[in-house]
Parts: structure tokens; sequence; C-alpha cells
């Protein structure tokens, strides 16, 4: 039985509705080159924001994942879509926005002998072929354990690996269909181990029944496998059928645990009620090659 939060949404949790120009001129161009963004199907709140700065991120392979994670409102189902095209129409839209930094995320293709990696590489290429100015991150799944899927997205060179552990420890089971928390720890270890170069980024939502040391513990846990980049968000229940939430954090909370990250190492932390995983990404990048520049080599 579908459940609502436990306490109602606090005045703080506020969208800013922008629809000007620059938001319906994405909305026709994803639409006319048949395009998905994440922005649209996991509903995203920062969404009027995003857009109406010309900054989008990409789902490429379709738009139904092969799992069914209970707090996401993607659609779930068998796939039928894979279009090799894609890469190409995604790099076309990224040069007509004018974009400097481009997110690229997926649904889950578990359908896939690799999880979708190859189109993810093409993707980045075709980017780069089209804007070399133009950085690139990649949100990727964690393609069931598949390490050659993962180097065949490493060698494309992103200039972020991006891949989210989502809650911690204890309740990554219950929120997540089929990824493991310590799988999704491995990932994030084998790509610096592949690319030392690359910076990689992981995200928490909060209000889903963690508790306070279980969070910096997850911390913890992302630092020991060197993540770069951390961003940290309330989590906002998009039906009544998803999981409840059940807690929402302060905005003085969120400001507190951004301390805590950045006294662990990370080289940034976005952390806020309406932060998600690609909010104000282009800025990360920035802060994240900033401290490898300034960290010196291992002699």
């Amino acid at each position: 039985m579908s459940k609502l939060a436990k306490e109602p949404k606090p005045d703080w949790i506020r969208i800013k509705l922008t629809t000007g120009d620059n938001y319906q001129e994405i909305k026709e161009m994803m639409r006319s080159k048949t395009l998905h963004t994440v922005c649209e199907e996991a509903r995203c709140p920062n969404i009027y924001e995003c857009w109406a700065n010309r900054t989008a991120t990409f789902m490429i392979l379709g738009d139904i994942c092969t799992r069914a994670c209970r707090f996401c409102a993607v659609n779930t189902g068998m796939p039928t879509e894979l279009d090799l095209q894609e890469p190409e129409r995604v790099a076309e839209a990224a040069e007509k926005m004018g974009l400097r930094h481009c997110v690229v995320t997926s649904v889950a293709r578990d359908d896939l002998k690799d999880g979708g990696a190859t189109i993810f590489a093409e993707t980045v290429r075709a980017i780069r072929a089209r804007m070399p100015l133009c950085s690139v991150e990649v949100l990727i799944p964690d393609f069931l354990g598949n390490e050659e899927s993962l180097r065949i997205v490493m060698d494309a060179k992103p200039d972020i690996l991006n891949h989210n552990i989502e809650t911690v420890e204890r309740l990554s089971d219950r929120v997540r269909a089929k990824a493991k928390y310590r799988r999704s720890l491995e990932l994030l270890q084998r790509a610096k181990r592949m690319q030392p170069d690359i910076p990689t980024k992981s995200s928490i939502m909060l209000g889903v029944g963690e508790e306070w040391a279980e969070i910096l513990q997850a911390m913890d846990d992302l630092r020991a496998v060197d993540c770069d980049i951390l961003t940290i968000g309330q989590y906002l229940q998009p039906s009544p059928q998803h999981l409840t939430v059940e807690k929402y954090y302060r905005p003085e909370q969120f400001a507190e645990l951004k301390e805590e990250g950045m006294k662990r190492g990370f080289s940034h932390v976005e952390s806020g009620p309406l932060v998600r995983s690609s909010y104000h990404a282009h800025e990360q990048v920035k802060s994240a090659k900033s401290h490898q520049a300034a960290v010196p080599a291992e002699i």
C-alpha cells in the first residue's frame, strides 16, 4: 500500500518556475530530435531553472529502464529501443544549445551485453568531435559490475565519471533495484585505477530513513575509493507508489553536511534540499580540475 510523507513539505522546498524562451526552445529541440532528458523523465525539481539557463542532462538508450528503483520516476519495463544514431543527435543538440559542459546519463539497460557502454562512449566522442572545448560528464549505471563495460566508457575519457550510491549502505537494497552499495564503490574505485586523472563523482539523497552517522560513513566510504565530488539532496516522493519521505532536512543541516564533506577531502560538495546529481555540474568540473592541479604528485 502506498503512503505519503510522514510530515508536510516544508516551505524551503520551493521550485523556481521559469518557462521563458530558453525553456521552450530546449523543450522543442529535444522533441524534434527525439531525445530524452532525465530532467523530464525523473521529474527533476530544477528543470525550470536549468533549462532557462540552457543546461540539460541528456538521457540516452531510451526512456524505459530495466530496473524499478523505489525512489525513481523513470518508466520501467523491457526496452525495445537501441538507436545507433543517438550519439550524433545528442551532439547536434549540445552544439545547438552552445553548451560548455554536457551531462549524459541513461536508463539501466541490463538487457544489453555491455549495458549500453558503447553508446555512452560514442556519445562522448561525438560531442567532442563537434565541440572540442565542451567538457563531458557521464552518469552511468553499474553495468552489473562488468569491468569491461566500465573500461569502454573510461577509454572515451569523459571529463567526469559519475555513479551514484544514492543512499547509505543499510538502506541500499530497499531503495535500489539490483544495484549493490559495495559494487557501486568498487565501480568508482576501478574508474580511478583505469584513469587516475578523471575526477569521479557520486550522490546521496536524504530522507529515506538514514541516520546522521550513516551519512558520514557513506562519505568516508566514498573518500576511501578516492571519489572527488559529492552531491547531497533531499528525496522527494514522485508518486504515492514510491518510497515515503521519512524526514525533510533543514537547509542548515545540508550546510553542515557540506562542511563535513569538505573536511573529508572532497574537491567539491554540492549540498541542499533541491540539489540533484547534475545540479551546477559545470561548476563541479572546475573545482575538481583545480583541486587536482593543487595536489602535489606522489613521488
